[in-house]
């Protein structure tokens, strides 16, 4: 995808604002003199900014409909100005300059996504099905392996009582927001901005940037959530919520953008049934639901038998790592090295990036 906007405008004043607002948002723009100059960009462009006169001509030329079309116009669009807008399918109409703000954020998120060169972002949620089942530290080890691809990685802490997950990473006494700083203000984050201000484990292109709960039993805002997710998604990279077990409004706006909910579930009978309430809540809010069944089993109860139990997709079993729990504890990042967590994580990871399917159905 190329990252210059593409501008088809004849109104000087009009050319004027729109090569200002893509300055001012650090794009750079490339304005097309006729019909022929324009097709070829037209399909490349982030985003095509248009006036009335380069909309008609776009639309008489016979140009294919595409996302990312602006038409800019001063003053009241006119009945002729939506006709055109529906013909070239047209995303919207904004009147300049009361306009210029959204069209600025307009900008600003075409800028990421061709970052992000054009990829879409994949949201992926992790609920435990029972307490202690291990969802934040496979969540934690899902975004350190994201981030090793060298991916533009975000770990979104959703759990207000969980404890802060800076601590999981040793970030802990690092500088940077946390929830209770974060503000949205009008309800949109630039990508980059939000990485920039987050304390970051690691360095260079491989480093996860958290944002964590504080020791506070305060949670985000729904709309917070929103605004932080689709950013990371814009910007076409991984973002991994933690989710409570209990459903709050911020949890249930993360499922619901979620593009994959992973339900972490150890093999035991108590953890199945109360699974099966869990499963129950992400069954109206989810859009895909897996299970990672993470053992060992006291009684015996095997994967298929959860998966039985709970009728969800089996993405991965975990095996039992030796004195997992203590190694985090002396401060060993979650899903290092080769252990059944590192391969559960990588098992994720790649679901979710669409290079893997789920293993078992339940019949």
């Amino acid at each position: 995808m190329d990252r210059r906007c593409l501008i088809v405008a004849d109104d000087p004043e009009l050319l004027d604002a729109l090569l200002r607002l893509a300055a001012a948002a650090d794009m750079d723009a490339q304005r097309a003199v006729d019909s022929a100059d324009a097709r070829r960009a037209w399909a490349r462009a982030p985003v095509v900014l248009l006036d009335r006169a380069g909309a008609r001509r776009c639309g008489e030329a016979g140009f294919p409909r595409r996302e990312g079309v602006v038409i800019t116009v001063p003053g009241e669009p006119a009945a002729e100005d939506w006709r055109i807008a529906v013909a070239l399918g047209a995303d919207r109409v904004v009147q300049l300059p009361q306009g210029e703000a959204g069209l600025a954020g307009i900008l600003a998120d075409a800028r990421e996504r061709a970052a992000g060169d054009g990829r879409a972002g994949r949201v992926l949620a992790v609920v435990g099905g029972s307490g202690g089942a291990g969802a934040s530290v496979l969540a934690t080890a899902v975004a350190l392996t994201s981030a090793r691809a060298g991916e533009s990685a975000l770990l979104v802490d959703c759990d207000p009582l969980g404890g802060g997950l800076d601590l999981m990473v040793g970030l802990e006494q690092e500088a940077g927001l946390r929830w209770p700083e974060l503000s949205v203000g009008d309800g949109r984050v630039r990508a980059a901005s939000l990485h920039a201000a987050l304390p970051r484990a690691g360095t260079g292109r491989t480093a996860l940037s958290v944002l964590s709960c504080a020791r506070s039993p305060h949670g985000p805002e729904p709309a917070a959530v929103t605004a932080v997710l689709d950013a990371g998604r814009r910007a076409g990279g991984t973002v991994v919520c933690d989710l409570p077990r209990y459903p709050t409004d911020a949890a249930l706006t993360a499922l619901g953008t979620a593009d994959l909910t992973v339900l972490v579930v150890p093999a035991g009978l108590r953890s199945c049934a109360a699974a099966a309430r869990v499963a129950d809540v992400l069954a109206e809010h989810a859009r895909a639901v897996e299970l990672v069944v993470r053992g060992p089993s006291p009684g015996g109860i095997t994967p298929d038998e959860v998966v039985a139990s709970l009728g969800l997709a089996l993405l991965t079993t975990m095996r039992p790592e030796r004195d997992l729990a203590g190694a985090l504890e002396r401060g060993r990042t979650p899903g290092s090295g080769r252990g059944p967590l590192a391969t559960a994580a990588r098992a994720v990871h790649e679901r979710l990036s669409g290079t893997a399917g789920p293993r078992r159905v339940a019949s």
